[in-house]
């Protein structure tokens, strides 16, 4: 199938749209089978941190990208939480379609003027954009989890930048290893109504399953999750380890983790589908 993008997927979602982050190869296969078992379509993210951890975007990104082409449903590759312009225009000359730029540790006047400017350039090569307004929970400990976005400055910072999607703090924090996140959820149905492109919520690995539904029925777009599939992988991995300490071949445990990631992006997909 050809390569779909975020603003397709979007467009033709009546629901909540999953965003999974990779991680290694074997995350983007279990992510994409996930989403073929579902009948649903699904993002790749390849986050900043990911990058560092590979010391390069080009072989996770093309690696991201070939999977997408073969997969039986739309999958987009993402740029996931780039504070660093260089990457996102590797990202876009590399061919991802859509990247999250976060100049949310800048002052306010700061964050806007260079993702204003990032966005300007990536509209030009017709590459849809994510931005942050007031940074989400636990992110390298910008503020604290009970910080929430305004509606109204929400609408002026979208106005002021262009961006096509605006991720917003409503309650969750990032890395979250426990479902016991509580959202406003009054809040997030404010910010719908008062802004005119598609919300994202982050650090989604901390809300239970029927607050995601929740969030998705006020108005809640992009379901960005990471922390949850990570411990899924890294629990099948260590239980198989367990049942056969003698096992040398990487393949075997790391089919377990990649089967385990599978089966709960399935699951969130469907969740999020209502």
């Amino acid at each position: 199938m050809p390569l779909a993008s975020i603003s397709e997927i979007v467009r033709a979602s009546p629901a909540g749209v999953g965003a999974f982050n990779v991680i290694q190869l074997e995350h983007a296969t279990a992510i994409v089978a996930g989403a073929e078992a579902a009948g649903l379509p699904v993002v790749l993210q390849i986050s900043e941190n990911c990058v560092r951890y590979h010391g390069a975007l080009e072989p996770v990104a093309l690696a991201a990208l070939a999977v997408a082409r073969r997969a039986e449903v739309p999958v987009a590759v993402h740029l996931d939480h780039a504070t660093d312009r260089a990457l996102v225009e590797e990202a876009v000359e590399l061919g991802l379609g859509s990247v999250m730029f976060d100049a949310s540790a800048l002052p306010d006047d700061a964050n806007v003027a260079a993702t204003a400017d990032v966005t300007a350039w990536c509209h030009e090569r017709g590459v849809w954009v994510e931005a942050e307004l007031g940074e989400v929970g636990g992110k390298d400990g910008v503020h604290a989890p009970g910080a929430r976005t305004k509606p109204h400055e929400a609408a002026a910072y979208v106005a002021r930048t262009g961006v096509d999607a605006l991720a917003v703090a409503v309650g969750t924090s990032h890395a979250m290893t426990t479902k016991d996140a509580v959202l406003d959820l009054a809040l997030i149905a404010e910010l719908r109504a008062a802004v005119p492109v598609p919300l994202v919520l982050h650090g989604s690995s901390g809300v239970p399953d029927d607050t995601l539904r929740d969030a998705v029925r006020q108005g809640m777009k992009k379901i960005n999750i990471a922390t949850h599939l990570n411990k899924a992988f890294t629990g099948a991995v260590r239980d198989y380890l367990e049942r056969d300490p003698k096992v040398v071949d990487s393949r075997k445990y790391l089919k377990a983790g990649r089967d385990a990631v599978a089966r709960e992006v399935t699951h969130l997909l469907r969740v999020l589908a209502g």
